[in-house]
């Protein structure tokens, strides 16, 4: 089998750069192809080389050393790994240069990766495809913001972040305007999401391009109010419970309609999908993750491993999906 040599760029400036070098120690560990890393330091300059490798080592990268575009021989790879968690590498941003450079790579497209990072514009698709979602309501920073036609408790959410990086959760006894200045500090855009009542949080992971395969579903449980960062990057704060503990035929629905979104939305490569299980059994497909986390807590290797793919072996296949 042929070797290929990959670009792998991790860090970035959005709120999520660290889980992104974290997440990158670990693909490089088990890459079966060589690699070369380029680190997006939070001043949204790069670090090449040696440097990279320090950034990657410390696990933060304040400043960068080169201007965007920095000096890589972009067409000495056969493909890129944007490992860039939220904006500016979740967003369709770095996907629109590799399409300019002509330079394939792993992950969903532009116009797919812009969608489903956008929990509102992704909430219309899904919703006019008949994929059931949880209930809300958007606002614009700068506008009036009424109470939501929902009660407490409820969750503000900035449009445009992963990780719950900016979500905050209402209560009956709390005003819901802090809230969503928390959450318009990451956005010009907010959600906010009716609460669900003795939810299940059950995860799937998909491999493919447009028609995916999915793996064996998971569910995370945990003690804190919601899955907020803390509770998802801190060690033995969260429990993956691989597979969940539901019926098969939940299971086989679950994995139904995260394929039916996968291809509806145009998404190739990967994804994690999000689900919600309500009380009374009802089910609401929460969000896509294009470029999920792959650090030691992530749920999506897991979930390939449980699925009978290994870690290298799921590399491999998402660097030769990104040449097909």
């Amino acid at each position: 089998m042929r070797q290929l040599h990959i670009l792998l760029i991790a860090g970035g400036k959005s709120g999520e750069h660290e889980v992104s070098l974290s997440s990158a120690r670990g693909v490089l560990a088990a890459m079966p192809h060589p690699t070369t890393l380029a680190v997006i330091a939070k001043d949204g300059k790069w670090l090449l080389g040696e440097a990279a490798r320090r950034a990657l080592e410390a696990g933060v990268a304040e400043q960068g050393e080169h201007p965007f575009p920095p000096p890589v021989p972009w067409h000495g790879f056969d493909a890129a790994f944007p490992l860039l968690h939220g904006r500016w590498g979740e967003d369709g941003t770095i996907q629109g240069f590799f399409e300019f450079l002509g330079l394939p790579y792993v992950g969903a497209g532009v116009a797919a990766s812009a969608v489903c990072m956008d929990k509102d514009l992704c909430k219309r698709v899904l919703q006019q495809a008949g994929i059931p979602v949880v209930p809300w309501v958007t606002f614009y920073h700068g506008e009036s913001t009424p109470e939501p036609h929902f009660r407490p408790p409820y969750f503000v959410k900035p449009a445009n972040t992963g990780s719950s990086v900016g979500v905050s959760k209402v209560r009956a006894d709390q005003d819901g305007q802090s809230a969503l200045e928390e959450a318009f500090r990451w956005d010009h855009k907010a959600l906010v999401e009716m609460g669900l009542e003795g939810v299940r949080e059950l995860e799937v992971a998909l491999l493919g391009n447009i028609h995916a395969e999915a793996s064996v579903v998971g569910e995370i449980t945990y003690a804190s109010e919601f899955y907020d960062y803390e509770t998802k990057y801190t060690e033995g704060r969260a429990q993956l419970h691989i597979p969940a503990p539901i019926p098969a035929e939940l299971s086989r629905r679950i994995r139904e309609l995260a394929v039916e979104a996968y291809r509806v939305l145009g998404v190739r490569g990967l994804a994690r999908v999000d689900f919600f299980l309500a009380e009374g059994g009802t089910l609401y497909l929460n969000e896509l993750n294009t470029m999920p986390g792959f650090t030691p807590t992530s749920m999506y290797p897991k979930l390939w491993q449980a699925s009978g793919l290994a870690y290298p072996e799921l590399l491999d296949r998402l660097v030769r999906l990104a040449l097909g």
